[in-house]
C-alpha cells in the first residue's frame, strides 16, 4: 500500500494536470514511442518556444484527470507510453508540432486530442494540423479588409480625376 507521502503526491499531480487542461484552449494526446533522445530533445524545444506544456505522466492519473475535466472519451487512448501537450493560448500550434514528428517517426501517433472544450480523434487532430494559425488568419482577414478599402480609394481617386480633367478640358 503506498505511503501517505506518496499518495499526496500524486492527487498533487492530478490536481496540476486536471488545473492544466482546464485552462487549455487545446491538447494533443501522444504515443511516446521510438523517439531518438536527439529528436525527443528537438521536439520538447519547439514546443517549449512554441508556448506548449508538453509531458509524460502516468496513464492513470491522466485519465483521473481526464475524468475530473470532462474529458472522458479520451481515457480509452490513455494505453502503452504516452504524452500530453497543452497549449493555453494557440489552438493549432501543439497539432502542427506533434503532426510533423508523427509524420516522420513510425512509432511516434497521435492518438486524440480535444480544442475548446470537446474531445476529437486523431483525425480530427491531424485536420486540425493543417489549418493556418491565428496570426496567419488574422492577416488573411487584414489583407482582405485592405484590399477592398484599396479599391474603393482606386475608384474613387479615379472619380476625382475624371472630373477635374472634365472641367480642365471645357474651359
Amino acid at each position: 500500500m503506498p505511503s501517505a507521502k506518496v499518495l499526496e503526491s500524486k492527487k498533487q499531480i492530478v490536481a496540476d494536470l486536471t488545473e492544466r487542461l482546464k485552462n487549455s484552449i487545446a491538447g494533443v494526446i501522444v504515443k511516446y514511442e521510438g523517439i531518438s533522445v536527439e529528436k525527443d530533445t528537438a521536439l520538447r524545444a519547439e514546443l517549449r518556444k512554441a508556448g506548449v506544456e508538453y509531458t509524460v505522466i502516468k496513464n492513470t492519473l491522466t485519465k483521473r484527470a481526464c475524468e475530473n475535466v470532462g474529458y472522458d472519451a479520451l481515457v480509452n487512448d490513455l494505453e502503452g507510453m504516452t504524452a500530453v501537450a497543452t497549449s493555453a493560448s494557440d489552438p493549432v500550434v501543439a497539432a502542427k508540432i506533434l503532426k510533423k514528428y508523427a509524420d516522420t517517426i513510425d512509432t511516434f501517433e497521435i492518438k486524440s486530442g480535444f480544442v475548446d472544450g470537446g474531445v476529437i480523434d486523431a483525425a480530427g487532430v491531424n485536420e486540425l494540423a493543417t489549418l493556418p494559425s491565428k496570426e496567419q488568419l488574422i492577416g488573411k482577414i487584414m489583407g482582405s479588409i485592405q484590399s477592398s478599402l484599396y479599391s474603393l480609394a482606386y475608384v474613387l481617386q479615379a472619380i476625382v480625376d475624371k472630373e477635374n480633367g472634365g472641367s480642365d478640358t471645357a474651359a
